[in-house]
């Protein structure tokens, strides 16, 4: 992926912290739910250290962002309120999350489904 992403201009976390709105120096908007960054989080915990070790994180779906953090000029560590902290969100991964969006969810809302697993905690 590009490593010369530039930092957002603004990040936005909703009152009721369900969503973060990016909003990136050209002036593009991303919103992320707070269970979607969760769920695709960038974090070993869920991406495991290979495909095979990649684990679907089910009932998530009242997860709230607890904290944001900076981690120097390149990546944010979302805090969640299930107390998930290790997953460093960087501008790429989340430039890449806003590109994919739909894709990305609808792969997740489908491989939920086909292991019987819900959004629900």
């Amino acid at each position: 992926m590009n490593a010369s992403i530039e930092a957002p201009s603004e990040l936005r976390v909703a009152r009721d912290r369900r969503l973060l709105t990016v909003v990136w120096p050209d002036g593009a908007r991303d919103e992320f739910s707070a269970e979607m960054l969760r769920v695709l989080s960038p974090s070993a915990e869920v991406r495991g250290h290979s495909e095979a070790d990649r684990k679907t994180m089910s009932g998530k779906r009242d997860v709230t962002i607890a904290d944001l953090q900076p981690i120097g000029h390149y990546a944010i560590r979302v805090v969640f309120s299930d107390g998930h902290d290790s997953g460093l969100f960087s501008w790429s991964y989340l430039s890449e999350l806003g590109r994919e969006k739909d894709a990305r969810w609808q792969g997740y809302l489908d491989e939920l489904k086909a292991k019987g697993l819900r959004r629900e905690p």
